[in-house]
């Protein structure tokens, strides 16, 4: 077959199918070329997902009527003048094709004016078929309006999915586009129904509006700063996780983003906070200088190539964890069943024909509520003995062991329910870290050799992981084609009394995933964390009032305590207000 240069419509096509993958990849383009073009409003309204209808209008710069011919050619853009500029991009759009490619598959109308015209002037795209510009009446700025998205190429038509599908894909790309220009004023509307209303507002209002008010007591701030790369935003406690990443925004420079390595960054900040199934609620927006990003890397512009992606790996880990250690992550409990104390019907009877406190005036000392602040400062202010020299006693406040699993204690704040093998847990993987961060971990040999039968991929998978597991105190060799040799054990496991052949048979069989890991120090976690969760006390075991009030006070002395190495919580807050609120004392 000889080669052939392509037809114009054709080139557009194949580029159209780089670039406008939905409608939301429409909204996208455009709204980005709005953006650069110095809007401070961006109202955008669709139809049917925005496959029958997405109009982007602006209240930008504009283009004059000679430009806009220019504006629908494929590679012309104001934005790029040489070779050089594309190691310094500072806009969003820059390729040049967007326009072209869109009015490729799609009837594109362009309605444009520039502040010194008395007029403006408009253009359409039929599908490829390109119009004379004629001049019409429109204020300054752009109204962009794209019919009919692959109306004419039923192959890509049928990969879109059902309008309400098309709606949210829309919905979150003016979200993550908004939260990076918080300058710029957003709304959006579909079927006549506003979705977004976003003014134009600082950073931290837009990411509290875009992540959901209700959030608000339980975000946290970020801002972290290294080598001229900075991040700063807002993340949630692990209270807010949900169970997918729909709640995450990034955004480089103004640019939303998708970023593998910074995603795991985020996740492996929360790691023992939440539960692996789930993800955080985080905002977050990278400044890095433009020469040493490369944002030229994805047709679509969503992902970039940074040239220290360890360095902002790390900022971006650093700067939520220390987000995380700063703040108070016990999750508060919040009883249902009505939002207020319970109330007997008033035909009830109290003690007597009727409750007459109902009647009573509201000044009569018999309804006057129990002043409970002035009470506790009354307590407070008694004559002090005399101060003699005592022992520290630790866990003062008294503790209880319910049904052998749950402690219940106290503190300044009110109630504490305690998950008595979460918190444990905990407690024995921040121990074993500070030991392996110390050196290898304590080990001790046993008098014969146990053996533990494995599959033969398991067996060769120990050697990969040897480094890692001679470090926490194994020694395991092969001893036949389907059983290892266990020589020796972390001394933890011992002195915990913990099955040496079941753990051995479950670090065998995850041999092969912690061998695959490229960061040393996740697989090590990942064997702390199985030996803790083995080691540690088990719902349904009795302790001791020593051991019960040991555990509480440890609970005060190691990091992220709020949580289990899993994710789950360890304790429970019932707050003074809540227990007056629900005993109707306030």
């Amino acid at each position: 077959m000889p080669i052939r240069r392509l037809a114009e419509h054709v080139i557009n096509q194949i580029a159209a199918g780089e670039v406008v993958e939905r409608p939301a990849s429409v909204a996208k383009e455009v709204i980005e070329n709005a953006i650069d073009a110095g809007a401070t409003r961006i109202d955008v309204r669709i139809e049917g997902g925005g496959i029958d209808l997405l109009e982007v209008l602006d209240d930008g710069g504009g283009m004059p009527a000679h430009e806009l011919p220019l504006a629908v050619a494929p590679h012309a853009t104001s934005k790029v003048d040489s070779a050089e500029d594309l190691q310094h991009i500072a806009t969003m759009g820059f390729r040049g094709e967007a326009l072209a490619s869109i009015g490729s598959v799609a009837r594109l109308e362009i309605r444009s004016r520039i502040a010194s015209d008395d007029s403006g002037s408009m253009i359409v795209v039929d599908h490829g078929a390109v119009e004379e510009v004629q001049p019409v009446a429109c204020p300054t700025g752009t109204r962009v309006t794209m019919r009919g998205l692959f109306a004419r190429v039923p192959a890509r038509r049928r990969f879109l999915k059902r309008p309400q599908a098309e709606t949210s894909r829309v919905r979150r790309v003016v979200r993550d586009l908004a939260v990076a220009n918080p300058e710029v004023a957003f709304r959006l509307v579909s079927q006549e129904r506003t979705m977004l209303d976003l003014p134009a507002t600082n950073q931290r209002g837009r990411f509290i509006a875009a992540m959901g008010s209700e959030l608000t007591d339980e975000l946290l701030e970020v801002d972290q700063e290294r080598e001229g790369i900075r991040v700063l935003g807002l993340v949630g406690s692990p209270a807010t996780a949900r169970p997918t990443s729909a709640h995450q925004v990034i955004c480089l420079n103004g640019r939303p983003l998708i970023d593998r390595s910074i995603r795991h960054a985020i996740k492996e900040a929360y790691r023992g906070l939440i539960e692996s199934s789930r993800h955080p609620t985080v905002a977050l927006l990278l400044e890095v200088p433009p020469d040493r990003v490369d944002v030229n890397v994805h047709p679509a512009k969503t992902e970039v190539r940074f040239r220290d992606d360890r360095l902002v790996y790390s900022i971006v880990r650093r700067g939520i964890e220390a987000a995380l250690a700063k703040a108070d992550l016990t999750p508060a409990m919040r009883p249902t069943g009505g939002d207020g104390p319970w109330a007997p019907p008033a035909e009830r009877a109290l003690f007597g024909p009727r409750d007459r406190t109902s009647t009573q005036s509201k000044s009569s000392p018999s309804t006057q509520r129990f002043d409970v602040p002035a009470a506790r400062a009354a307590m407070g202010t008694g004559t002090q003995a005399p101060e003699y020299p005592v022992e520290v006693i630790e866990a003062a406040q008294p503790v209880v062991q319910i049904h052998q699993t749950f402690l219940v204690t106290q503190d300044a704040e009110g109630l504490l329910i305690i998950d008595q093998h979460a918190l444990h847990e905990r407690v024995m993987f921040e121990k074993l870290m500070d030991r392996l961060d110390a050196g290898p971990l304590p080990s001790q040999r046993l008098l014969m050799p146990e053996m533990v039968e494995a599959s033969s991929e398991a067996i060769e998978a120990v050697d990969s992981i040897g480094p890692l597991i001679e470090r926490l105190g194994f020694d395991l060799t092969a001893a036949g084609p389907d059983v290892v040799a266990v020589h020796a054990v972390p001394s933890l496991l011992t002195e915990r009394r913990v099955s040496i052949g079941g753990f051995v048979s479950d670090l065998l069989e995850r041999a092969g995933e912690l061998g695959s890991m490229t960061d040393t120090e996740t697989a090590a976690r990942e064997v702390l964390d199985m030996m803790a969760c083995k080691a540690a006390i088990k719902a349904g075991d009795a302790l001791t009032h020593r051991e019960m009030a040991d555990l509480v006070s440890m609970r005060e002395r190691v990091e992220r305590s709020s949580n289990c190495p899993h994710g789950r919580p360890t304790t429970l807050r019932l707050s003074i207000d809540e227990l007056e609120r629900r005993f109707g004392r306030r």
